[in-house]
């Protein structure tokens, strides 16, 4: 995909823009290509993020991991997650033992629809550009 393709593509909210991909890709995959467009994985730092992030319909990856150490979860950016947090009920839980990455689930309620994945399973991905 060229940028300039990507331009057109690209959704604004407040003083950020967006890509959401019309592809799926593992999260490390998904970040790499955020950075090739010049941005990363989408961070949310509000509840106005949040919910217009969950209304764009899909099932993807974030920007939010705990890969470096298990239950620091941390943003692509490497600040810390702080507040506000979206997590699904009973997440994030490491279930299969390696649930390291973080999606967000469209059919779950705005508020409560992060879910810690396995980093290698293939999602759609929003970047904030």
């Amino acid at each position: 995909m060229r940028i300039s393709e990507t331009k057109r593509e690209l959704k604004c909210f407040g003083s950020s823009r967006y890509y959401i991909s019309s592809d799926k890709r593992n999260w490390a995959d998904s970040q790499q290509h955020c950075v090739d467009l010049g941005g990363h994985l989408v961070i949310i730092d509000s509840q106005e993020e949040q919910e217009f992030i969950h209304a764009q319909g899909k099932r993807a990856w974030i920007g939010l991991s705990d890969l470096e150490t298990e239950g620091v979860w941390k943003w692509v950016d490497g600040n810390n997650l702080g507040k506000p947090r979206f997590w699904m009920q009973g997440e994030p839980n490491d279930q299969s033992g390696g649930e390291d990455c973080v999606e967000i689930i469209d059919s779950q309620k705005p508020l409560t629809s992060w879910n810690d994945n396995v980093c290698g399973f293939t999602r759609d991905y929003i970047c904030e550009i």
